[in-house]
């Protein structure tokens, strides 16, 4: 059973009466526990089926059932090269989310999530012994070559998740932060924060500095008109601290100019702090609280023995241990939209990013001014793969056709096409589009189909060649396997009038292609297979074509292009398209080997409208489903399990 030992207490000023919030329970959250426990369906110190976590022990799987977070692909290895290799126990690790950024879960909106494991032993990576503060501009605090910290001040390990209690539609489906730290030493008082950017604040490692700070002292300042209403959000941080046997304060605060105490904000209030970079600074951190009274943080820490996740736990005497020790991991959670936080309730827009970067610090003693010891980051925040788009045809011949796509999709992502003098065939919804006409052609990204406004845009330009033509007898079948360090390239032709012969061409970006073969003549039976030795090939993409020239004239003409992952990682792709789908809609997978998959489907309530098994076969594999006519308007997920590993997609459907 877990120690109860949280006791939060936060000062609220309100008027001038004092309130204080206190939790010392374990919560759940958004379906996350909140029980200093990594396991997802464990809480309390029990099996419970429902909540998500960190990581999972257990192989419960179904809908409604309670799912990990963090993306643990190649922990036994990793874990195995801390007993083969033991100088890789100071190297640091980063794991992301393992579900696409702004999934549904269970009828949760998964924003975000990352696991760092820091740096061990002497590094660049703290503060150097003197004045470095809270407050002050990041351009001023310095770094050493090499230094240790003391054992109370070194931070292990590092967790951050935030979500949506709901799928982000109504404004009341609250935004949740979910933190976790693990520090060296368990005993006396330990002190940490955890600071929220608005700009893209990173370390130059080899300068020893910060660059990339805000505007305002280093920060970016939060603005308020004349009536208290946010107009643009700024810096934010996170304090907290242990004493002894449990975390017993947080508070949070944010970056403004020192005239904005004079305003009474509409979302918090001020709780009266305010630190800068000195007794003189105009600008600095201020406390806030929320508007409405009782607990929004929550946490507790570790007992005994809690399981310290499939990374194990390197300690800072380079031992790796399964567990972690009593008081060792703490964990915790802030309601930020209660605290007044959150975009979608001051703007509507469910896909708002309240911050771009992280920085976890930890520092000397309780004052916010006290000398700041370990860092971890900044690490980067709510940052979706912004569209990036490619096509196989970047010249049209008259009569031609291309197509376009995203190379970084989401599955989470909307994608819409626009042009003003070209044309699209079909739909301009989805992550590819079809074209008949040269022209510029732009794609939006919406980070989900509910959200207000554009995360991102790309566009490319296509042009005519007036002295080319479309071959009839162009080749079709192009498909790539991966068997060994070997592409297995192959095609198929109808005919081979016309055709005085082929060459396989190669691209690790899907626009520049070399050919990688000799001239291929025609062959009796039309079908082709072409073999490419990848065994010094670095990138974890390629991108395949065939180049074909008539047998009149010299005319070249290309395939269109079909790519393969090659690192094992990397060699399973699910998609689904269209999406949002209206009637029928295809499922494509990867793979580089035969095997056994099942795919099911279901909807926001976790009801199963769809399952089936599958044979894999090496290559991409894909199905029609067609049968979506008495499904209702709304979301699904698309699951495909092979062996072990699962993989999920994000459809919509909307009948019109």
């Amino acid at each position: 059973m877990k120690q109860l030992l949280l006791s939060l207490f936060l000062l609220i000023f309100i008027g001038h009466e004092n309130l204080t919030a206190q939790i010392t329970t374990p919560q759940i959250k958004a379906r996350f526990g909140i029980d200093a426990d990594l396991r997802s369906n464990f809480f309390n110190g029990f099996a419970q089926v429902g909540n998500d976590d960190w990581f999972s022990s257990t192989n419960v799987v179904g809908p409604g059932v309670g799912d990990f977070i963090i993306d643990t692909t190649g922990a036994a290895y990793i874990v195995s090269r801390y007993a083969s290799t033991p100088s890789t126990r100071n190297l640091p690790l980063f794991r992301n989310m393992r579900f696409p950024q702004f999934s549904v879960l269970n009828g949760m909106l998964l924003i975000d999530a990352i696991f760092i494991r820091d740096h061990h032993g002497d590094d660049s990576t703290m503060f150097a012994s003197g004045s470095n503060k809270n407050g002050m501009n990041p351009n001023t605090w310095t770094t050493p070559v090499a230094q240790s910290v003391p054992d109370k001040n070194e931070i292990l390990d590092m967790f951050m998740h935030v979500r949506r209690d709901g799928d982000g539609s109504e404004t009341n489906d609250s935004l949740w932060l979910f933190g976790g730290v693990s520090i060296e030493n368990t005993t006396g008082d330990r002190y940490f924060d955890y600071e929220m950017y608005q700009t893209d604040i990173y370390y130059d490692k080899p300068n020893l500095n910060f660059k990339g700070y805000g505007p305002d002292a280093g920060h970016t300042t939060w603005k308020f008109d004349a009536a208290g209403n946010i107009l643009t959000p700024g810096d934010i941080i996170l304090t907290a601290e242990y004493q002894s046997s449990s975390l017993t304060a947080l508070e949070a605060r944010i970056w403004i100019h020192k005239s904005s105490l004079l305003i009474t904000p509409t979302a918090f209030n001020w709780t009266g702090s305010f630190d800068g970079a000195d007794a003189g600074a105009v600008y600095g951190y201020a406390g806030i609280s929320p508007k409405t009274a009782g607990a929004f943080y929550t946490g507790m820490t570790s007992s005994n023995n809690t399981w310290a996740g499939p990374f194990k736990l390197v300690l800072g005497n380079q031992s790796v241990v399964d567990n972690y020790s009593s008081k060792q991991f703490m964990e915790f959670s802030v309601n930020l939209s209660k605290l007044g936080l959150d975009p979608l309730v001051r703007t509507g827009d469910a896909c708002g990013l309240p911050f771009r970067r992280i920085l976890v610090k930890s520092r000397s003693s309780t004052s916010f001014t006290s000398a700041l010891k370990d860092f971890v980051g900044p690490f980067s925040f709510f940052r979706a793969p912004a569209a990036d788009v490619a096509t196989d045809f970047p010249s049209l011949c008259p009569g031609g056709a291309a197509d376009i796509w995203v190379t970084n999709a989401l599955s989470t992502s909307l994608y819409t096409w626009s042009t003003i003098n070209g044309n699209i065939v079909g739909s301009n919804i989805g992550d590819r589009i079809n074209v008949d006409q040269p022209g510029t052609y732009v794609v939006s990204q919406v980070l989900m189909d509910s959200c207000g406004s554009t995360y991102a845009t790309d566009t490319i330009q296509l042009t005519m060649q007036n002295f080319c033509e479309v071959l009839s007898n162009k080749p079709f079948n192009l498909n790539a396997r991966l068997q060994n360090k070997t592409a297995w390239v192959s095609w198929n032709t109808s005919s081979e009038e016309g055709v005085a012969y082929y060459e396989l061409q190669r691209s690790d970006n899907g626009r520049e292609y070399y050919t990688v073969g000799n001239r291929i003549a025609p062959r009796s039976g039309g079908a082709y297979l072409e073999l490419d030795n990848l065994d010094d090939y670095d990138p974890s993409q390629v991108f395949y074509r065939v180049k074909y020239v008539a047998s009149s004239g010299g005319k070249i003409y290309y395939t269109n292009a079909v790519r393969l992952y090659l690192r094992r990682n990397n060699s399973y792709t699910l998609t689904v398209a269209p999406n949002p789908v209206h009637e029928q809609f295809r499922i494509s997978f990867t793979a580089d080997r035969m095997a056994n998959a099942e795919i099911t489907i279901t909807n926001s309530s976790g009801a199963l409208v769809y399952r089936a098994m599958e044979q894999i076969k090496p290559g991409t594999n894909e199905w029609q489903i067609s049968n979506t006519a008495n499904w209702s308007n709304g979301q699904y997920i698309v699951q495909l399990q092979l062996g072990n590993e699962v993989f999920r997609k994000r459809l919509i459907v909307t009948h019109q």
